[in-house]
């Protein structure tokens, strides 16, 4: 009888009863995240752009009814960034310029973000074929990705170890090169958020110079006053730091037959503004502006969406794209660009090989 049990068991071991398959993987992957309330993620990524790799600490946090806050940092700069969504309000804030950017928008659900679990599982259940493959440490899912301004991303790779928790994501362009990397170094699915913890008015209070704004007004530039003196002292300092463009930055991609047919310095009163002009098939404007930290915060409204660039996040609309790259604000605008060609002018103009003129 000892002898029949025993074998019994070695059957069963023998045929993978704990054996991992992909339609195993993929429902534990996706029953974790869809049973949590609320998690929070630890990563580290990096994206690659030629010759230069931008590397960021990234925090995520979540709650059910798709509340999200991601806090970014770019490692080599410091500079800080924290995109915001609760219910269909997405905001992005730049605690160190007192401001943000609103939008009214689907963000995350828009694109693949290789760093929130729901658009990867997002990404498994809109794929017509997932790829499992047993690796060294693990095991991995190759699935297509949805990055509707960058054509050029083709697929993703989900590593897990061999617990089936999830390590890593590394996302490859159409040349099988990789172009962002993604290493997770704590997700915690038993996070107990609260709404609280997506209110702007508390990001704001917890995060910039200034504090108190009225989200319910903030469909307009709001403000209050802060009557710390701390506060303003170091929004005093900020400002004479870039008060003066010190370098105007040009694309290193233009267009073909697209050629810098004027350029503009105005003075104003808080800096200076250069405007440079391109003519030719694909017309455009790229104005650049030194940064200036406002005294009190600022919304601005954008009807469009968030926008991941190499070395900072953007605000794109239809035809434009503002973003603020080392203390320089960055504003490009054209009729004749597609959003490709916009957002790979605005990464030309991110990196640490550039045209300057000083």
């Amino acid at each position: 009888m000892k002898k029949i049990f025993l074998l019994f068991i070695s059957i069963i071991l023998l045929t993978g009863c704990g054996k991992v398959d992909k339609d195993k993987l993929i429902e534990t992957f996706k029953d974790k995240v869809e049973s949590s309330k609320s998690y929070t993620i630890d990563s580290n990524m990096e994206i690659y752009n030629s010759e230069d790799t931008f590397t960021y600490n990234i925090k995520v946090y979540y709650m059910d009814d798709d509340y999200f806050k991601v806090d970014m940092v770019n490692t080599l700069s410091n500079h800080e960034q924290i995109i915001l969504r609760n219910n269909r309000e997405v905001y992005v804030v730049t605690p160190s310029l007192n401001k943000s950017y609103k939008f009214v928008s689907e963000w995350p659900y828009n694109s693949s973000q290789s760093y929130i679990l729901n658009t990867l599982v997002k990404d498994i259940d809109d794929a017509n074929e997932v790829e499992f493959a047993e690796e060294e440490d693990g095991y991995s899912l190759k699935v297509p990705v949805k990055y509707p301004n960058n054509s050029n991303l083709s697929y993703e790779k989900m590593l897990f170890d061999k617990n089936m928790d999830l390590k890593m994501v590394t996302v490859y362009d159409t040349e099988d090169i990789m172009a962002i990397k993604v290493v997770f170094a704590k997700i915690d699915y038993k996070a107990n958020l609260k709404e609280d913890d997506f209110s702007v008015d508390k990001l704001i209070d917890e995060n910039c110079c200034n504090t108190n704004v009225d989200s319910n007004n903030s469909d307009e530039k709001n403000s209050s006053a802060d009557s710390n003196q701390d506060n303003k002292t170091e929004t005093n300092s900020n400002t004479k730091e870039t008060s003066s463009l010190q370098d105007i930055m040009y694309p290193l991609y233009v267009p073909s037959n697209t050629y810098l047919k004027e350029k503009e310095t105005v003075n104003t009163e808080s800096g200076e503004r250069v405007i440079l002009t391109f003519y030719g098939d694909k017309n455009f404007v790229l104005i650049e502006e030194t940064s200036q930290v406002k005294e009190d915060f600022e919304i601005i409204p954008v009807y469009g969406d968030p926008l991941m660039l190499s070395n900072t996040i953007g605000a794109l609309s239809t035809n434009s794209l503002s973003w603020t790259s080392n203390n320089v604000d960055y504003y490009l605008a054209s009729n004749d660009l597609s959003t490709s060609e916009i957002l790979t002018i605005a990464d030309s103009l991110n990196g640490t090989n550039l045209v300057v003129e000083k």
